[in-house]
């Protein structure tokens, strides 16, 4: 049952990316099924998703997706481990290569709704914000964190579990907290 299970797994995820144009490259590794709605969307060389309960305790209680609005565009590089994460783009989610993602992290763009009442409730919403979100080389995202637009976290740097990142994290720091604060510098070998 677990074999014909991951075969109608990798069917369905085929048929997904034949679907929405996805780019993918060589040596991806998915367990799971994973949701993908829009277009524009890349995946690097080596990437690893877990999207299943069964392939990763946390987060398990999710599937990866990978959503895009509009004009948004999602972009993963080389080599990097994703669980049971969500990404939805309105504007660009850019992960550099070697990135970790913890499972049940967000990563959101975009408000999705305006912050003043009267522009929220008047269809269409044309006021919503919108900014990228780079992810830049080797960084480590702990589970359940969620990015927020605009945000850039620098190279090396680390997101403790649950935080929520609502500004820019500089190059090889430790950040944590809702909202994340910075915790200390890491570690030189």
């Amino acid at each position: 049952m677990n074999k014909a299970s991951e075969f109608i797994n990798k069917m369905v995820n085929r048929f997904r990316f034949k679907k929405n144009s996805v780019e993918i490259n060589q040596g991806i590794e998915i367990y799971g099924r994973i949701q993908i709605r829009g277009n524009h969307i890349k995946l690097g060389n080596g990437v690893r998703i877990h999207s299943s309960d069964k392939s990763n305790v946390i987060g398990g209680d999710t599937r990866t997706i990978l959503k895009t609005i509009s004009n948004g565009r999602i972009e993963i590089g080389d080599n990097c481990g994703i669980s049971n994460s969500t990404f939805i783009s309105q504007c660009l989610i850019k992960i550099d290569n070697n990135v970790m993602i913890g499972g049940s992290c967000k990563f959101y763009d975009t408000d999705f709704h305006s912050i003043n009442y009267q522009l929220r409730m008047s269809v269409p919403d044309n006021t919503v914000v919108s900014k990228p979100i780079h992810i830049e080389e080797g960084v480590f995202i702990g589970a359940h964190s969620i990015i927020l637009k605009g945000v850039t976290i620098g190279k090396f740097s680390v997101i403790g579990a649950g935080s929520v990142v609502a500004s820019n994290i500089p190059e090889g720091e430790i950040w944590a907290g809702n909202p994340a604060k910075f915790i200390k510098k890491v570690p030189k070998l």
